[in-house]
């Protein structure tokens, strides 16, 4: 009953045309809408509550909230709680993630990014090729994301960090996990090239990832 009362009440609340900020009716005033028990209402809206898509503020009673939509995922996203399955799903997902910066980067980067990434390549084991660590490809990736200047590529790619270590661990005994083209080439890139020469750079370098997807 109260998973039936909890989407009857979304609904509800989308009727009215309710904002974030918005006081919402008494748990008597939505019994009686619904047509079910305060009880029942009370769940449901304890189930919204915690979703954070609504509080309560002194002399307001209860508000129509705006949520924090990666906070529930930020809870969850633990490799010791999720199957193999789920894992390797958002693992693909970070990887289309990566290929679909290019356009962002280039309208966003400035110069003092290019000189921050060319820092952290220059911090890197060799200047041509490296053996491939986790640490680099953080650092690295970290500061694409950061680039975009969009919090919430930030804060997702920060969420896939444990389980893009996961991953990466357990396919560390299938060789080079990186591709041809290195971090360096891709800076190059970005210094000098298009966004589709970018997200061919970013393909080629992913690709061991990305051949190991059918496996």
């Amino acid at each position: 009953m109260a998973d039936v009362v909890e989407t009857k009440l979304r609904e509800y609340l989308k009727k009215k045309a309710l904002k974030p900020g918005s006081p919402l009716p008494k748990e008597l005033e939505l019994a009686e809408a619904l047509g079910v028990s305060r009880n029942v209402v009370r769940e449901a809206l304890s189930r919204l509550r915690m979703l954070g898509m609504i509080e309560t503020r002194k002399k307001r009673g209860m508000i129509l909230a705006e949520p924090d939509v990666l906070k529930a995922f930020e809870r969850v996203l633990d490799p010791l709680i999720l199957d193999k399955q789920t894992l390797q799903d958002l693992f693909e997902l970070r990887l289309v993630l990566e290929m679909g910066l290019a356009d962002i980067l280039y309208r966003r980067m400035t110069e003092e990014d290019l000189k921050e990434l060319e820092s952290i390549v220059d911090k890197e084991t060799g200047k041509v090729r490296t053996p491939f660590k986790v640490k680099n490809e953080i650092a690295f990736h970290g500061k694409l994301y950061q680039m975009t200047g969009n919090t919430t590529f930030l804060r997702f790619q920060s969420m896939l960090l444990p389980i893009f270590e996961y991953v990466v661990d357990l396919r560390k005994k299938d060789g080079i996990l990186s591709g041809k083209v290195t971090h360096r080439d891709l800076l190059e890139i970005l210094k000098t090239g298009t966004p589709e020469d970018f997200r061919q750079g970013m393909k080629e370098h992913l690709k061991p990832h990305f051949e190991r997807l059918n496996r």
